[in-house]
């Protein structure tokens, strides 16, 4: 196989959010394993809400599907909002749709790995679930490991959850060579 394609999509609008961070982190280690990577993440994902038919001629949701058309595998991340994902990547998981009618429609066969950050341990949890959910529910296949990382704690997230980070990459590579 050619190096893979991860396209990581996720975080909030802030530069230094947890969770950009830590999908940035992630694709580093893809990195270092061949992959190509991409960061879809802020402004790169702050799209209108999502309507049918109001996909095209928007040049960053165009950029933004023709990544995931591309990607072997996808990592997704959002801070727990109120024990959920967030709108903003809400409203980027919605643009998929636009992908029901392609070849490979939506996910479909691609590893997904998920990563929730929120102050406390409840809403991260509860936002991992609902990415499974959501994973599932756009055929792709979320790995066994998924990150929930409370980011109230002391300590950096990033160095606090490498072990765990390293089998959710390792698992995205062991699919992809099968």
């Amino acid at each position: 196989m050619t190096a893979p394609h991860i396209v990581a999509i996720g975080g909030t609008l802030r530069a230094e959010s947890a969770t950009g961070r830590l999908l940035a982190a992630t694709l580093e280690m893809a990195e270092a394993r061949g992959a190509r990577t991409t960061l879809l993440t802020g402004d790169a994902i702050a799209f209108p809400h999502y309507e049918p038919g109001n996909v095209e001629g928007n040049p960053a949701v165009m950029r933004y599907l023709e990544a995931l058309r591309s990607a072997d595998a996808v990592i997704v991340g959002s801070p727990g909002y109120h024990g959920t994902l967030s709108g903003l990547v809400k409203t980027a998981l919605d643009y998929v749709e636009a992908m029901s009618k392609d070849e490979r429609p939506y996910f479909d066969g691609l590893p997904v790995g998920l990563i929730a950050t929120a102050a406390g341990w409840q809403a991260a949890v509860s936002t991992l679930q609902a990415l499974r959910t959501i994973t599932h529910a756009l055929r792709g296949w979320p790995t066994p490991m998924g990150l929930a990382i409370n980011t109230i704690e002391p300590g950096d997230p990033i160095a606090k959850c490498n072990g765990p980070m390293a089998l959710m990459v390792g698992q995205i590579f062991n699919f992809l060579e099968r």
